[in-house]
């Protein structure tokens, strides 16, 4: 099976927003009068992103959603995106699960695929996702004022959980291993809540590498400092109380591969936020409080300052 065959095969579809459909060498893309291009990209890297042994639809999957998630940081609604694979072979078998849970989540979001490239090589996923956000709305990092509250949406430290088991450092219930497995390999990018949140959130960001890395970001865009209550943090995760205390903690605020939205809102806006939450349908959790000085500090149940020993996943320093 050859490069064109095997897009025709597995990822040619009706045209829907491209006016050119896929075949050209440039994608041409409608955005709708008063609405901003939304642009992320994410590269996926066998052993680095995912396990070689993942399955090929959870996979597709999350290639897709990670860009999404970043999307839904921005409070934008998506359009289309472009996938560039490089695999050591044209495998079928590998193939059709693949695109299939890339597509079906596209269709979930009426994200259309229009355009991208195929090559051999070691397996690696590029997407390139489009999305539009009304002008001067786009909830951005730079926007958190002294005094809003911090809230995170869903659960974090699962992904975390599941890869530690499947290191051998830890071990817990097939029940809870198989739900954590699902945080990880089939992430849910939270578009509904990012749009339900404009006009409310003042900042946000989406958590792939560690609730406190990634609200880092926020801080030094905002150039301002927060306190995080760790007592309501560590309450986050789906299995809380499966690992020791600090352990459980440690999974929630550094451990990454999360895809949900932290944002920081006025306490005037608490109602709106849980008015967002509702239409979403995904729970969010206030977990502390921006504050004027710089810096991140961690406060335990009695408002104490905790140690922060926390590290968030860094590509190039990581393991």
């Amino acid at each position: 099976m050859g490069e064109f065959e095997l897009i025709d095969r597995y990822f040619k579809r009706p045209v829907q927003r491209n006016a050119l459909g896929i075949g050209d060498d440039c994608a041409l893309l409608s955005v709708a009068p008063g609405m901003r291009l939304a642009v992320s990209s994410d590269m996926l890297v066998e052993g680095r992103h995912f396990l070689s042994t993942v399955d090929p639809f959870r996979l597709g999957h999350k290639a897709l959603a990670v860009n999404l998630s970043d999307l839904a940081a921005c409070g934008a609604s998506p359009l289309a995106f472009t996938l560039a694979l490089a695999m050591p072979s044209a495998d079928e078998a590998w193939l059709a699960p693949f695109s299939r849970g890339l597509l079906a989540l596209a269709d979930t979001h009426g994200c259309e695929l229009v355009g991208g490239d195929t090559t051999r090589g070691p397996l690696n996923i590029c997407i390139t996702a489009f999305g539009e956000v009304p002008h001067s709305q786009a909830l951005l990092r730079s926007g958190a004022q002294t005094g809003d509250d911090i809230y995170v949406s869903g659960t974090l430290g699962d992904a975390r959980l599941a890869l530690e088991v499947f290191r051998g450092t830890v071990s817990v219930p097939a029940a809870v291993f198989d739900r954590a497995r699902a945080r990880m390999e089939q992430p849910t990018p939270r578009i509904a809540l990012g749009q339900a949140l404009l006009g409310v959130a003042s900042s946000a960001i989406d958590v792939s590498d560690g609730l406190l890395g990634d609200l880092g970001h926020i801080l030094r865009q905002s150039a301002v400092g927060a306190s995080i209550d760790t007592a309501l943090a560590a309450g986050l995760m789906d299995a809380a109380g499966i690992l020791p205390p600090a352990q459980q903690l440690e999974y929630v605020l550094a451990g990454g591969d999360d895809y949900e939205l932290v944002f920081t809102a006025s306490p005037s806006q608490r109602e709106a936020v849980q008015a967002a939450a509702l239409s979403a349908q995904v729970k969010v959790s206030r977990i502390g409080r921006i504050e004027p000085h710089p810096g991140l500090r961690l406060l335990d149940a009695q408002g104490r300052e905790l140690e922060n020993r926390f590290n968030s996943f860094d590509h190039f320093i990581s393991p």
